[in-house]
């Protein structure tokens, strides 16, 4: 087994060497739009997984995945030529949904500041209910 940091060190550089592959070494037009975002390896260096996101609509993110696929061996050989360990790891490619999340939570935060307008701009002329500060201090006379 190895130690995760030489697995987080053996990741960045997969993640390298698969991005440098696909600009250099892939011609498929369906892989152009492809950028690499992360890659995460196992401990024991036998698996990795490339996380992607691809510039366009649902279909270019189909015809990416398909363009994956078939050019994985074509980066498998290419990672095997560019690390050091004895044994190759095999490629699993992940579209990435964190800029979907991200959208997503960007909205819901807009929603959320548009309400809290609103509800400025309702409390604008409220008063309070009773006096403006209803707790007892100290130097009150209460002797009763």
């Amino acid at each position: 087994m190895a130690d995760s940091a030489r697995a987080a060190k053996l990741a960045q550089r997969i993640k390298v060497v698969v991005a440098e592959g696909l600009r250099k070494r892939v011609k498929d037009p369906r892989v152009e739009g492809i950028t690499v975002t992360d890659a995460r390896v196992t401990n024991d260096l036998q698996h990795a997984t490339i996380y992607y996101t691809v510039f366009g609509d649902e279909t270019a993110a189909t015809d990416a995945r398909t363009g994956l696929e078939r050019a994985k061996g074509v980066l498998r050989a290419e990672v095997g030529k560019n690390i050091t360990v004895r044994l190759t790891p095999t490629l699993e490619f992940v579209a990435d949904e964190i800029p979907v999340n991200a959208s997503n939570l960007e909205a819901l935060l807009r929603v959320a500041k548009e309400r809290d307008a609103k509800l400025a701009e309702q409390s604008a002329g409220a008063e309070f209910a009773g006096e403006a500060d209803p707790y007892k201090k100290p130097d009150d006379a209460d002797d009763a």
